[in-house]
């Protein structure tokens, strides 16, 4: 992995100096304040980096989407979240963003319409595709040529927003054999971190959600659990830990496979 240092300017600085960035990168909390999250942040500052792309990000001045607090039932709370981050968005004149979190894709791209924040939002995957598509991210090396990689498809980016091919045709490039689960795409299983059960205890039952996805994923004897969600990330690694895998499953995000596959 590349040690050279990275610049990540700020809008604010971009502002400053009469720029306008091609992309506006949404860090999100996990991707900000997570210790295992920040590392598939800095994997998409990398390849961004890597591909000449121009972005900023808001640095201090992003906050919370408010997406926990709309699917905790917490409307008003939501909506304050969301009218400050569009009126820095608006201030800005932001008309792209992309997002390492499918819970920020799906809140920018269909709940901020509604309060006045109209952009163009993609997930990273799609950038990712878009980018080896048109040739300004190249994949050569075989680092994970002969990989068993199975993808978790996170509800917000598939079932919520259809987008089921881009990390897939991604992975493709990657020389590795693809496998999927039992329940993938439309019928995939949540994670367990959904409607806002990351940050409590499970209700009474007899299996936790992430438990049962990981033990469907391990069924298939997977070298690598790819997915494209901080939250998945999350609640798949603690689900391979719970079986005592770690040491021979990894849990990567689709950014930090293509990263390593260039040796970003």
């Amino acid at each position: 992995m590349s040690t050279e240092p990275f610049k990540v300017p700020t809008m604010a600085e971009m502002l400053a100096n009469g720029e306008a960035p091609e992309i506006l990168f949404w860090v999100g909390c996990s991707g900000s304040f997570d210790d295992r999250a920040k590392k598939i942040t800095k994997a998409i500052v990398r390849i961004l980096n890597h591909a000449n792309v121009k972005f900023a990000v808001l640095g201090t001045e992003e906050s919370c989407t408010g997406d926990p607090a709309k699917r905790a039932g917490n409307e008003f709370l939501f909506q304050m979240q969301a009218m400050t981050n569009i009126a820095v968005l608006n201030g800005y004149e932001v008309k792209k963003i992309v997002t390492g979190c499918p819970h920020c894709f799906n809140t920018l791209k269909n709940e901020y319409p509604a309060l006045g924040g109209n952009y163009e939002v993609v997930h990273h995957t799609q950038l990712l595709q878009s980018l080896l598509d048109s040739g300004r991210i190249k994949i050569e090396g075989g680092n994970f040529k002969g990989k068993k990689i199975t993808f978790h498809d996170p509800c917000y980016l598939g079932r919520a927003n259809d987008v089921y091919e881009a990390p897939r045709e991604v992975m493709e490039k990657l020389d590795a054999a693809l496998i999927e689960m039992k329940r993938s795409r439309s019928k995939g299983l949540c994670c367990g971190a959904g409607g806002a059960q990351m940050f409590k205890e499970a209700e009474k039952g007899n299996k936790e959600v992430n438990i049962e996805r990981a033990e469907e994923a391990l069924a298939l004897n997977p070298d690598i659990i790819a997915v494209g969600c901080p939250f998945c990330n999350t609640m798949m690694t603690d689900g391979v830990k719970h079986f005592n895998k770690e040491q021979s499953v990894k849990v990567l995000d689709v950014a930090e496979l293509i990263a390593q596959a260039n040796d970003l």
